[in-house]
């Protein structure tokens, strides 16, 4: 029976990094069901779900302390339950403004989370508006977006609310794809 191991590894962007983690997933036996990574600045955070046979796993978790040590990583990791494939489809940016309240971010996060979508990336900043003196936000969130979801009613329902929020919205489809094995 698979066994699957969530695993988060940081530390300085250098060359051959994603290389070097790929050779011991596979020579542990194991495959890379999906990974994200992402730069800030010069520091690299990669996180992957692995799966592979209990004592395959195993084997991967025993080399991951050498590993880190010859790379210069940190890595955390949990072994997780069963991994099941996101049939994205959509690609959304969503840009908003307004007054910052106390909240705000938080009633949005949880918004897309009941509609099914996830957020890829986020950007948050808060400054005076010059004009009216008031402490005020700017959000950009990249939304990945399941196929299943009526894209059109998605759109209406997110302007909806975020208006029932006070908030200037822009949302884009970025792109509409169809994801295969």
């Amino acid at each position: 029976m698979s066994q699957q191991l969530i695993i988060n590894f940081l530390g300085e962007d250098k060359p051959g990094l994603l290389s070097a983690i790929a050779t011991s997933v596979n020579d542990a036996s194991c495959n890379i069901l999906d990974s994200r990574q992402a730069i800030f600045g010069q520091e690299l955070s990669l996180t992957m779900i692995v799966e592979g046979t209990q004592a395959a796993i195993t084997r991967f978790e025993l080399t991951i302390p050498t590993l880190c040590q010859s790379l210069d990583l940190l890595a955390m990791m949990k072994r997780t339950k069963h991994h099941e494939k996101q049939h994205l489809a959509h690609l959304i940016n969503i840009e908003f403004s307004g007054k910052d309240i106390q909240g705000l971010l938080g009633d949005v996060t949880v918004f897309f989370h009941e509609q099914h979508a996830s957020i890829s990336a986020l950007r948050q900043k808060t400054f005076t508006n010059p004009e009216t003196k008031q402490e005020c936000v700017r959000c950009k969130i990249v939304l990945t977006v399941p196929d299943a979801v009526a894209i059109k009613e998605f759109i209406a329902h997110t302007t909806t609310f975020l208006t029932s929020l006070s908030l200037d919205a822009t949302i884009t489809d970025k792109h509409q794809t169809t994801w295969s094995d």
